[in-house]
């Protein structure tokens, strides 16, 4: 599977706000989108921003999604079309659908500073969905699953730094997380308020509507 290798934070000047791609980074005084918030380019040359088209907003919306769960444009256009084809708002089912991928449901639960973190979690085969092991971080997972820790990786320091952090951070209301055992179930499925992000699920839809 191919991989961003460049630098993340050129990603949220790209995109005009932050994605929060490196987790506590993000909120710290080292976050580069802080000390220059204007587009990266040579020269400084691309600090102008000019009049973006119509498509162009729309397809900024589209890679700023893509770039906040950390997905490729094959399998974001394959959510595009299996949101398409459910009852219901595409733009919300859209966004269910991400928000239930496993490594997501990893790091909502506070178990990971960021998706990446979560990512590597689930491949490195620390999380279990149902008691059974799980190791692909696209893994859809529904309501009334239990994703859990590991017996052997609760004593990882950095999954314990992150949980006692996510007390404080908040959990979303559509999970039901237990930061002693290090288990999360699925209590509801997430609605587009619970997504808690400044993407227009609108011009999405119109972009892969044309």
């Amino acid at each position: 599977m191919a991989r961003y290798k460049d630098s993340v934070c050129r990603l949220c000047r790209r995109a005009g706000m932050k994605l929060f791609l490196k987790g506590d980074r993000c909120l710290g005084d080292k976050c580069s989108f802080d000390k220059r918030s204007f587009p990266p380019g040579e020269h400084g040359t691309s600090r102008i921003r000019g009049k973006i088209s119509e498509y162009g907003l729309q397809l900024r919306e589209k890679k700023k999604a893509r770039w906040v769960y950390g997905v490729l444009e094959k399998q974001f256009r394959i959510y595009y079309r299996e949101a398409a084809r459910k009852k219901g708002v595409k733009g919300e089912n859209l966004f269910r659908i991400l928000e239930l991928r496993l490594d997501n449901v990893v790091f909502r639960s506070s178990f990971a500073d960021s998706r990446s973190q979560s990512r590597q979690l689930v491949v490195h085969n620390h999380v279990t969905v149902n008691g059974r092991k799980v190791n692909r971080p696209a893994f859809s997972v529904h309501q009334g699953d239990v994703v859990q820790i590991k017996e052997k990786s609760k004593k990882l320091e950095s999954i314990l730094q992150c949980a006692e952090k996510g007390k404080a951070r908040g959990i979303p209301e559509w999970l039901d997380v237990d930061l002693t055992d290090l288990q999360v179930r699925v209590a509801e499925l997430p609605t587009q308020a619970d997504v808690q992000l400044n993407i227009d699920a609108q011009q999405i839809v119109e972009l892969y509507s044309k």
